[in-house]
């Protein structure tokens, strides 16, 4: 239940940073058919089917946590979007992928299929967060225990052969593929309320409580269980990184 729960919390926070868009890539009024790669509990599925009502969504998932109360446009189905893809060529006006940095191990072979998949002018939109822990004015001190679970999480995924740092070779992988009209943006997530905005001070309370209520737990039984790390040393760590990410004179932010 919290997975589920964390799922629609990054979605929420997603359309805040996306000024309440869906996506970004322009695609045409009336789309056919969409697909959301790793659609978890479908809730972005579900928004797109409700917006777009000529199009088939189709959400795919290794797991089928999805409700059963959905749009009667709007499919889920139980695959792994790395084996061989068995969707026809030129099917989809937009196929989407959020937040799976840890679930892919081959992107180059990924956003190949994606391309055979997509029909012509259609686009393939890709989103994944790299904690590479920054910010703009130098609050960010250097050796913080923060800063250290980041390069943590980056350990623990290349020990599972799932880089941290995939999507920033996210653009080279499209354009080696022969994908044409790539575009990156760097959205900036903060990491606690700190930002005077009120968006942003929005989606920094998510982030807070992303950080607090699970993604901590997460990286507790990773660095044991992957890493074999000690236990103790990762508590001290954890409370120490809880209290720093808690001051709101550290205005540090999240790559996405």
């Amino acid at each position: 239940m919290l997975q589920l729960d964390r799922n629609d919390l990054q979605h929420s926070k997603f359309l805040l940073l996306m000024n309440d868009e869906l996506h970004l890539c322009p695609i045409t009024p009336a789309p056919h058919r969409i697909l959301d790669l790793g659609t978890g509990t479908g809730i972005w599925a579900i928004d797109m089917a409700d917006k777009y009502p000529s199009a088939v969504v189709t959400g795919v998932d290794t797991a089928p946590v999805q409700t059963t109360a959905v749009p009667a446009n709007c499919v889920f189905e139980v695959d792994d979007v790395e084996d061989d893809w068995l969707w026809p060529a030129d099917s989809f006006d937009l196929i989407h992928g959020r937040e799976l940095i840890m679930a892919v191990r081959d992107w180059p072979r990924l956003v190949r299929q994606a391309k055979n998949s997509l029909r012509p002018g259609a686009y393939l939109q890709l989103a994944g967060s790299v904690p590479d822990f920054q910010s703009d004015d130098g609050s960010l001190p250097p050796g913080t225990a923060y800063a250290e679970l980041g390069q943590i999480y980056f350990q623990m995924a290349e020990r599972v052969g799932a880089s941290g740092w995939e999507p920033t070779r996210w653009r080279r992988y499209l354009e080696e593929a022969g994908y044409v009209d790539v575009v990156e943006r760097v959205l900036k997530i903060p990491t606690n309320p700190w930002p005077r905005d009120r968006r942003y001070k929005t989606i920094g309370a998510f982030e807070l409580s992303h950080f607090r209520d699970t993604i901590a737990n997460v990286f507790a039984r990773g660095y044991t269980q992957i890493l074999g790390g000690d236990p103790t040393y990762f508590e001290v760590l954890l409370a120490k990184a809880r209290g720093e990410v808690l001051n709101r004179d550290m205005h540090s932010w999240v790559p996405l």
